[in-house]
């Protein structure tokens, strides 16, 4: 006969084994939602990407932004000028790079500096009325953990992480439940939420359960009107020249010392991570005249990092390239869009073409 004692015993021993089943059902969720260290945070989702992609009549920037690559006229482009205006009418302060911190958030910041960017050129050519408040990171999070994968989760656990598609899900609205998504701007939302100023708890608290239901449905009243996959130089080049940038998420990496002359920094090791280009400059208009000529005449394309503004020092070109950025070459790029998980953000009119006020490249800085 069992002893006395022995029904406790048995309850404890049965209570113990549902949080440990709890437990390894969270961290097997957390595995499959990925992990991410220290201030990187991409993690790839190959199937994710590929059922996303299948969800869209035009995937590719290739064929929906077909009329934007063929209009493009080979024009060097900086858009963070464009940004730099609308943060001074709104602010009062120049534009800068953003700093994700300690945590796993790249993949929002990358998306949330590539919303805001191409809202400030939507409204500096008229398709906006009033400049744009900066994009909140912490919904784009939260959301592209959660609502944005197929399935959805309600629990993605307290690891760092998120992937491309994902975040183009949640930023164009184009969730499972299509009344959630899209994008929220550095404000007190209604019901008490205060989203001004960037905070790693709430990003920690909603990548793990999503932005709340409320929030998560105000953020569908501003979405993307297009996003599709850039696959080619050609495609990335002139989605900047017509003022659309674009998030890159990859694992080429890049030397955290001074940039060259020209703003270059060389590839060197593998960092999981997102960016967005913003900006796009050619070799062939290094002409004869220029004030500020290239000292080593390469095509390129600007990449912003969400490190802050002191993580790289040396060259810049032109001189009011932003701190915390740095141009990549032509062939570093392209390996990152072969990785095929970085996304054009359409305009206000999505994939169109549009000539745009592209600050010549011989012209000074603002």
């Amino acid at each position: 006969m069992p002893p006395a004692d022995w029904k406790p015993f048995a309850v404890f021993a049965g209570v113990f084994a549902a949080i440990l089943a709890a437990f390894m059902a969270a961290t097997a969720l957390e595995r499959s939602v990925g992990r991410a260290a220290g201030n990187f945070g991409y993690v790839p989702d190959p199937q994710g990407t590929r059922e996303f992609l299948a969800e869209l009549e035009q995937p590719t920037f290739r064929q929906a932004g077909a009329e934007v690559i063929a209009n493009a006229k080979g024009v060097d482009a900086y858009l963070y000028r464009h940004a730099d205006r609308a943060h001074r009418a709104v602010y009062g302060t120049p534009f800068t790079a953003w700093n994700q911190g300690q945590i796993g958030t790249c993949v929002s910041f990358g998306w949330a500096m590539g919303s805001y960017v191409g809202q400030a050129v939507d409204w500096a050519t008229g398709g906006l009325p009033t400049p744009p408040k900066v994009v909140a990171t912490e919904p784009i999070y939260g959301g592209s953990r959660t609502f944005g994968r197929m399935p959805p989760v309600t629990f993605a656990g307290y690891s760092d992480g998120s992937y491309g598609a994902a975040a183009a899900r949640w930023v164009s609205g184009q969730c499972k439940d299509k009344t959630v998504g899209g994008i929220l701007f550095r404000e007190k939302l209604p019901g008490g939420v205060d989203l001004t100023t960037y905070s790693i708890p709430l990003s920690k608290q909603w990548g793990a359960y999503g932005p709340p239901q409320d929030v998560a449905k105000l953020a569908n009243a501003h979405t993307a009107r297009a996003v599709a996959l850039c696959e080619t130089w050609q495609g990335l080049t002139a989605a900047i020249e017509s003022g659309m940038c674009v998030p890159i998420c990859s694992n080429v990496g890049f030397a955290s010392g001074d940039r060259d002359a020209d703003g270059f920094l060389r590839r060197s090791g593998s960092w999981g991570h997102c960016m967005v280009c913003m900006s796009v400059k050619y070799a062939k208009n290094n002409a004869a005249g220029s004030t500020t000529p290239m000292k080593n005449p390469r095509d390129g394309v600007l990449v912003m990092n969400s490190w802050g503004t002191n993580w790289v020092g040396g060259g810049k070109h032109p001189a009011d390239q932003p701190d915390g950025s740095f141009w990549i070459t032509r062939a570093d790029a392209e390996s990152i869009l072969a990785q095929g998980d970085s996304f054009v953000i359409g305009s206000v009119n999505g994939f169109k073409y549009r000539k745009i006020d592209n600050a010549n490249w011989m012209d000074g800085a603002p």
